[in-house]
């Protein structure tokens, strides 16, 4: 077979998929509620009880305060990432927060948050598990 006919399969197949995903709704972004973010959290770390769940207004990302400490779930795509938080891991930039993890797979995240939920987030962020 001729490299550029394989090439034109490759690409066409390629795209042929992408196009699909797109037309049946695989590639939207997932909208972070109350109840999406509680099972996404769940869904991460299931023996967890979650105590309070506070969605970004944006719908991507949402603190979540469990048992055991508050954490942030943040839509990835479809799906969900979920990282647990403690004190002095968030810093406030001038448009929201920035979240370091020691995490390879997710090293970093910045989040745009208005002032009023981002002094609530800090605050939840910063307190230990035991008072929350």
């Amino acid at each position: 077979m001729a490299l550029e006919l394989l090439l034109a399969l490759v690409l066409g197949g390629i795209s042929g998929i992408a196009v699909l995903l797109h037309l049946t709704g695989r590639s939207r972004q997932a909208v972070l509620g109350v109840e999406t973010s509680r099972s996404g959290w769940l869904r991460h770390f299931p023996g967890d009880k979650v105590l309070k769940v506070l969605p970004a207004a944006s719908g991507q990302a949402a603190l979540v305060v469990t048992g055991n400490g508050p954490g942030l779930l943040w839509a990835f795509g479809s799906g969900t990432v979920g990282r647990r938080l403690a004190p002095g891991q968030a810093r406030e930039t001038a448009t929201g927060l920035r979240f370091e993890f020691n995490d390879f797979a997710a090293p970093g995240l910045s989040l745009a948050l208005p002032e009023r939920e981002r002094q609530q987030w800090l605050a939840l962020i910063n307190t230990p598990a035991e008072a929350a």
